[in-house]
């Protein structure tokens, strides 16, 4: 049975069409990446699994559930959590404080919440950054912030939107061998992505929307391929370079 699964799922804002009939599985452990042209409905479908937008038509299943019409904070509970493309930190908390919020999710007390964020601060690279507040962090800081309050949840499936956007190359690199660690620890993965490079590293299976609409799925390899993701989002010089 697939962690996640999605069958037909629409979303229209008014007269558009933002997501049409996307389909797609995820298998517990794997990594998928989710990759196409902006407005293509990408963030909106991760809105819709999440729970902050409610699907029109359609299911969402996880983890053998179907979960439209949850919200947020029930996904976040039975193991599904996001990030944004905006990192929002509490900026007037520290890095610990951060993520001790986060941990107490599952935690039941403050030093048993306290005591599990100082472990995935580590994992993160921000030991350093500990007693740091948020609003003096580098945005490579507050990228590994956001993922460290998600992982204090202790989720089975992540979801990152843009995790890579704005990172210089050796950060992206450091970000890519960080992910695979997570996804090591049995954390499944589902990511939007622009940053290519870091998308076909991770990436077991590739999902292109376009549109709204799903248009390839396959391993990265024979997806950058299409002629239809050529033309839809990676053109020419892109495709040419993979071949």
């Amino acid at each position: 049975m697939p962690l996640l699964e999605l069958k037909g799922v629409n979303k229209s804002f008014g007269g558009l069409k933002a997501v049409s009939q996307v389909s797609f599985d995820l298998n517990g452990g794997e990594i998928l990446g989710i990759i196409g042209p902006n407005g293509a409905g990408k963030t909106t479908l991760f809105n819709v699994i999440t729970g902050f937008l409610k699907t029109d038509s359609g299911e969402v299943w996880f983890n053998g559930e179907n979960i439209v019409g949850l919200k947020p904070h029930q996904v976040c509970q039975k193991g599904m959590v996001r990030t944004f493309q905006l990192v929002k930190p509490f900026v007037e908390l520290t890095v610990l404080e951060n993520v001790a919020v986060a941990a107490l999710n599952r935690a039941k007390t403050i030093k048993e919440a306290r005591e599990k964020a100082i472990r995935t601060i580590d994992l993160v690279g921000l030991k350093e950054k500990t007693n740091t507040l948020s609003s003096g962090l580098t945005l490579g800081h507050r990228k590994r912030l956001e993922l460290a309050r998600t992982l204090a949840t202790e989720p089975k499936l992540l979801l990152l939107d843009e995790v890579m956007a704005g990172l210089t190359p050796t950060e992206v690199d450091e970000l890519i061998r960080l992910l695979k660690e997570v996804n090591h620890r049995g954390v499944t993965i589902l990511l939007i992505e622009h940053v290519m490079r870091g998308l076909m590293a991770l990436s077991k299976r590739v999902v292109v929307l376009n549109y709204g609409q799903k248009i390839a799925e396959g391993v990265p390899g024979e997806v950058v391929k299409d002629r239809q993701v050529i033309e839809a989002y990676l053109g020419e010089e892109f495709a040419g370079a993979q071949g």
